[in-house]
């Protein structure tokens, strides 16, 4: 005989988690010190991952945005996203974006996938946070973005052998 307390626990273990789900856990565990959030688009079948870095200003320096705003605030904040979109038809501007990827709907990703992509963002976010310090101390640079690397990154995803697959999320 199963207590309800038990039942219970055993339900929720059988859940299965959603592709969101696990992106968001592996964030949690992967990113140091970096805020992000996740942004679901349901008609679309889109989502993007929001990466914040944040930067002190002790100089004032007059900052200039990429649509021309200027800032002086003590603290910059700097805010890129990944888009994970379904519909290869659909018109992307890709220059909106840190990087781009197409996932098949009724496939999802792979946990290996989704951490090594949490992993891989965490060392782009690291190595930004450190570019962005140089930027606001250092006069001779012009301009700050983060840096992804397709080849990189592919690489890395490519010697999976074992892939276990996690589904996008119904609602």
């Amino acid at each position: 005989m199963i207590g309800k307390e038990n039942y219970r626990k055993r339900v929720k273990k059988m859940k299965k988690e959603n592709m969101l789900e696990v992106i968001e856990k592996e964030l949690e565990k992967h990113l140091d010190e970096v805020d992000f959030a996740i942004d679901w688009n349901t008609k679309k079948h889109q989502f993007e991952v929001i990466v914040v870095l944040f930067a002190e200003n002790k100089t004032q320096e007059a900052i200039e945005d990429e649509e021309g705003v200027l800032s002086e605030e003590e603290v910059i904040e700097f805010e890129d996203a990944i888009l994970f979109y379904t519909n290869e038809a659909e018109v992307i501007d890709k220059d909106e974006y840190l990087t781009t990827i197409h996932f098949d709907r009724k496939k999802g990703l792979s946990r290996e996938w989704i951490r090594a992509f949490a992993i891989y963002l965490n060392e782009v976010v690291t190595e930004g946070q450190s570019d962005l310090l140089d930027f606001l101390t250092d006069e001779s640079i012009e301009a700050f973005e983060l840096n992804w690397n397709d080849e990189n990154f592919n690489q890395r995803v490519a010697s999976f052998e074992k892939e276990t697959f996690v589904p996008y999320p119904k609602y």
